[in-house]
């Protein structure tokens, strides 16, 4: 059975950083290409960043470039999303997600798209 749970989330001040972990159980994830996305209640859910399945070539969306960084171990099954210089504007629930690819290259920016996704980390930065 695949699990993704993500830890680390918490509420933190304006300017502070975070690192979210999404720790994966019963699959390989050196075959899997991996996202996160993050949810405002009430929104749709929004891409923020993936990486192919050997940890290259990540992507980011525009608001978050420079401030956060995706990474992957492959040999600890892990997923983590560095966040810096905080932003109001970056409280969400944050949802780490997995889809298995044939070669090393990004996967999609839709949540959808993904097999596999954990069910979240709050993330709240206070003004």
């Amino acid at each position: 059975q695949v699990q993704l749970v993500e830890s680390g989330g918490g509420l933190v001040q304006a300017g502070d950083s975070l690192r979210l972990s999404c720790a994966a159980s019963g699959l390989t994830l050196s075959q899997y290409a991996m996202g996160w996305f993050r949810q405002v209640s009430g929104e749709e859910r929004e891409f923020v960043a993936i990486i192919n399945r050997s940890g290259s070539g990540p992507a980011y969306t525009d608001s978050v470039k420079g401030r956060f960084t995706i990474s992957k171990d492959n040999a600890k099954n892990t997923l983590y999303l560095q966040m810096n210089s905080l932003k109001p504007e970056d409280t969400a629930v944050y949802f780490c997600a997995a889809h298995r690819t044939l070669g090393d290259t990004i996967f999609s920016t839709q949540l959808v798209d993904y097999a596999y996704r954990g069910q979240g980390a709050q993330v709240t930065v206070s003004s």
